[in-house]
């Protein structure tokens, strides 16, 4: 996709989120890049977009690293680059080595050990805790009464608890109201000012409910590629 039509299609998400009632200067737009290879990144940063977010870890490094050569310096590091990354899936803990230098602000931390890992490769690092919205025991996140004990144990651990992170469940976007209120209620009670919630589908209900940043892939950058075009990111 050009960088026109990402800027274009930037504005209209800024666009809804101000008809929804959103301060467009204070939602942060994550531009998600999963499953789209560096250009993508490069597009998003060339829009003005400065905070980008990888489902998985491996991704995240490969486009860091692509990013990284082609400039002057070619040094891979989250203070050598323009890019905020934010790592959105479930943290693995034997994936936090090889991107710590990377994450800006790791949003899938869902439990004490993946925080633990995450400390001691990156003392007083920006973390969200993630909450399962719908219940559904496949799904990421934490039980809503689980999240004060997960964040109180994140911040023993010497990480910065920013906030609370959670995911819509399918279907009408109306059926995220009720977790999406829920989560902002938790957030509010926890003294926490980050909220992440809200997609490309449900991001007006999102920012209703007190979103703080939405994370954006396909209203951005269209439909997703087959995955096996995208090369050098596994």
């Amino acid at each position: 996709m050009a960088v026109a039509d990402v800027a274009a299609n930037l504005a209209v998400v800024r666009e809804r989120i101000a008809r929804a009632g959103g301060d467009v200067g204070r939602i942060t737009v994550v531009a998600v890049t999963k499953g789209f290879g560096p250009e993508a990144v490069r597009d998003a940063l060339a829009a003005g977009l400065v905070d980008v977010g990888e489902n998985y870890a491996q991704q995240l490094r490969a486009k860091a690293t692509a990013i990284a050569e082609a400039r002057p310096w070619g040094r891979v590091g989250e203070d050598e680059a323009d890019v905020r990354w934010h790592l959105l899936g479930r943290v693995q803990r034997n994936k936090v080595r090889s991107v710590a230098p990377l994450v800006h602000l790791w949003q899938g931390v869902d439990r004490p050990a993946a925080g633990s890992e995450i400390a001691g490769r990156s003392p007083g690092a920006h973390v969200l805790v993630q909450v399962n919205l719908t219940g559904e025991p496949q799904k990421a996140g934490c039980r809503f009464e689980e999240a004060p004990g997960v964040a109180e144990e994140l911040r023993d651990s010497g990480l910065d608890v920013r906030g609370l992170m959670g995911i819509g469940p399918a279907g009408p976007p109306e059926d995220a109201r009720g977790g999406f209120r829920r989560l902002r209620e938790l957030a509010d009670r926890l003294g926490l000012g980050e909220v992440s919630m809200g997609m490309s589908d449900d991001l007006e209900v999102a920012v209703q409910e007190g979103s703080t940043m939405v994370r954006i892939g396909r209203a951005l950058f269209g439909p997703r590629p087959d995955p096996a075009r995208v090369q050098g990111l596994q």
